[in-house]
């Protein structure tokens, strides 16, 4: 649906100014964390498996084809990876046609950060199958360019799909601002160089060097972001 590198943007001249806003997309954007682990649990049960909720912490915020061979293995379910990713898929794909809540701000700092012309980009480890789904609802026209967890090499907790991101908007990563709710994602993002601001949906994130932790995005506008950037 959406070009994942797009023409770049012209960077700002001001070295100390605010050039791009990433933001992650399950738990941080649209309240659905909680949908994948739902699958995965209905899935496993009609393996025969009952997953540990201790679990969920282990595979929240991370690629797909982590969180699905770590469940596979713990479990010993006689299911490829393969298989198991379609699944998952197919299922949060079937969730989210039923409903797909957004995340309290989210639909207000979209709009904020268009209105302003800021250069935006939604970067998930989601497939991109669900990316353009949950983009209906969200608006594609909030985002120049997006990248999904199946389009690169390595996805988070790696640098390179920030990495990637920030060149596609012409940005240098240091003057960009990462919004993300797990440590996985926050891991991504520092090592990328991005400051962050993390809005812990499923496990507490601690505050660090460039980073800056909320307990919500209606804490979080444009005018919060650029004060980052002079921090």
């Amino acid at each position: 649906m959406t070009s994942t590198v797009p023409a770049p943007v012209t960077r700002t001249a001001d070295g100390s100014a605010l050039q791009a806003v990433l933001l992650d997309m399950d738990g941080t954007l649209v309240d659905t964390e909680g949908f994948w682990w739902d699958v995965e649990v209905e899935i496993f049960a009609g393996l025969g498996h009952t997953l540990d909720d201790s679990w969920r912490h282990v595979v929240v915020g991370g690629p797909m084809t982590r969180s699905a061979g770590f469940l596979i293995e713990a479990t010993g379910a006689d299911i490829t990876l393969a298989e198991l990713t379609g699944l998952l898929n197919q299922g949060f794909e079937d969730r989210i046609d039923l409903a797909l809540p957004l995340m309290p701000g989210a639909a207000r700092l979209l709009a904020e950060l268009a209105a302003y012309d800021i250069p935006t980009a939604l970067v998930s480890a989601s497939h991109r199958r669900i990316i353009d789904r949950v983009l209906t609802s969200l608006g594609p026209q909030h985002f120049a360019l997006t990248v999904a967890g199946d389009e690169v090499a390595r996805t988070k907790p790696h640098p390179d799909p920030y990495l990637l991101a920030a060149a596609g908007l012409g940005a240098d990563p240091a003057r960009c601002a990462v919004v993300e709710d797990t440590a996985t994602g926050v891991a991504a993002a520092e090592a990328a160089g991005c400051h962050v601001v993390a809005v812990p949906s499923i496990a507490p994130i601690a505050p660090a060097a460039r980073r800056t932790v909320v307990t919500s995005l209606e804490e979080v506008d444009l005018a919060f972001l650029r004060g980052l950037m002079a921090a």
